[in-house]
């Protein structure tokens, strides 16, 4: 479950305007809610900055308390966000760790500063292998849904550096569908489905899968990769991520899309 919110993490929407957009989620196991999570984003033609948190609850956060808050920010140049920082800190039962990216004005990988309980634990030099010319998850979703708002696809790959490792994120389309709106998730109308895969490249991976790359082949032994539909929430705005779906060896995990707040208008 932990790993499945971060694989959260790559899908947060995009505002559509200057205003500040505000959505929530809940992740549904079994039908359960065991996690929930908002997301807050403000854009100008020039910047854009995100920041999300979530949290596990109910039965699952007592078995497993995590929380997490994730910012990125950075500019837009040429359609085409590159971050300036990403900061995320997690707290995992009382231990909470944060790493802090930083980025030159062009969006090149800087330095990685990693703070645990407070005691400072920053690398010191880092593989240009593991660096070069990669960006942070969110980045990378907020250009894939631009390609979904101009293209009317998903399809794209973008290489992250998360701090040990370097990995390559695809999107790939799966056609589109029309949602219909339920007790669990709001949106109604078309929404582009894709499939989301991430490849180890370079780092401290394990010989064998574990984490979200387990999850992740797990779903494929069920011939499905984990998948994402991103719809059209407000008229002529970006496509943004409406639902996620995560199959495992012990059930399928759903993110749906609960409410959604345009500058002083909720929906």
């Amino acid at each position: 479950m932990k790993r499945f919110l971060l694989f959260i993490l790559i899908f947060y929407p995009l505002q559509i305007a200057q205003a500040k957009t505000t959505l929530t989620y809940k992740v549904f196991a079994g039908g359960v809610n065991a996690v929930e999570a908002k997301m807050s984003v403000e854009r100008t033609p020039d910047t854009y900055k995100l920041f999300f948190e979530a949290h596990t609850r109910g039965f699952l956060g007592k078995l497993a308390p995590w929380s997490g808050s994730f910012e990125s920010y950075g500019h837009t140049q040429k359609k085409v966000h590159t971050p300036q920082k990403h900061t995320s800190i997690s707290t995992w039962r009382k231990e909470k760790e944060t790493k802090e990216f930083f980025y030159t004005p062009k969006g090149i990988f800087k330095t990685l500063k990693i703070t645990e309980d407070g005691i400072d634990k920053s690398p010191g030099t880092i593989d240009k292998k593991l660096t070069d010319q990669t960006i942070d998850l969110l980045a990378a979703t907020m250009n894939i849904m631009r390609t979904a708002q101009t293209s009317k696809t998903c399809e794209g790959k973008s290489e992250i550096f998360d701090g040990k490792r370097r990995f390559e994120l695809m999107f790939k389309p799966e056609g589109t569908e029309t949602l219909t709106k339920s007790r669990y998730n709001i949106y109604s109308g078309n929404a582009i489905k894709c499939s989301v895969e991430i490849k180890p490249l370079a780092g401290k991976w394990h010989k064998k899968p574990r984490g979200w790359l387990s999850i992740q082949e797990q779903g494929r032994q069920h011939d499905t990769l984990p998948a994402v539909w991103f719809g059209q929430v407000e008229k002529n705005g970006l496509y943004m991520p409406v639902k996620i779906r995560v199959k495992t060896n012990y059930g399928t995990l759903f993110m749906h899309l609960k409410r959604i707040e345009i500058s002083d208008d909720p929906v």
